[in-house]
């Protein structure tokens, strides 16, 4: 079954390769959703975005570590688009699907190799990211997962392939790569 991307949150520290996806996204009409630095970078390089706070109508908090956690951006990623009850929900909430996530995480294992700042360490380890994958694997159904910036290209190919859309095993192939990074970063 192809999924028809529509939405899109893309939250990476890594920054690399975005401008090829970014233009993939435009020429597919897919809505962005980003925040932080990321939503800066996507506007300097002149495409549309919504600021995730704007989206939500919370504000970030907590210096930052509170951004993404949020019912709007998970009940979007996690509910099942087939399942009634699912929809009447989301429909009586006002809460759009979001169809892809593309996130990287922050650079735990360089700042724990790099310093023994306990403070430094800690606030490298990143929780909204990490969830928000988590949960575009688990629902690999109805949301396509992107964790690396080498499957950008991936990507790219296989929305020209499927005119804007994904296939079951490309969702399939992404979230098993999502769960071996998340096991990997727990596990550091």
């Amino acid at each position: 079954m192809n999924l028809k991307i529509k939405s899109a949150l893309v939250s990476v520290f890594d920054k690399e390769n975005i401008p090829s996806l970014l233009k993939c996204l435009k020429k597919n009409n897919i809505k962005i959703i980003s925040s932080g630095g990321t939503y800066k970078s996507i506007k300097k390089l002149g495409y549309d975005c919504i600021e995730l706070s704007h989206y939500t109508g919370f504000k970030e908090m907590l210096d930052g570590r509170v951004k993404t956690l949020h019912p709007k951006i998970h009940a979007g990623i996690l509910h099942d688009r087939k399942n009634k009850a699912h929809k009447n929900e989301m429909s009586k909430q006002k809460f759009p699907s979001i169809d892809l996530i593309v996130v990287n995480f922050y650079p735990f294992q360089k700042v724990v190799t790099e310093t023994k700042n306990p403070k430094k360490i800690i606030e490298n380890i990143d929780i909204g990211g990490p969830t928000m994958v988590r949960a575009a694997a688990k629902n690999f159904k109805n949301v396509t997962i992107i964790t690396n910036k080498n499957d950008y290209s991936s990507l790219i190919k296989e929305l020209e392939k499927n005119n804007g859309a994904t296939s079951l095993k490309f969702r399939e192939i992404m979230s098993s790569k999502a769960f071996g990074l998340t096991a990997y970063y727990d596990a550091m």
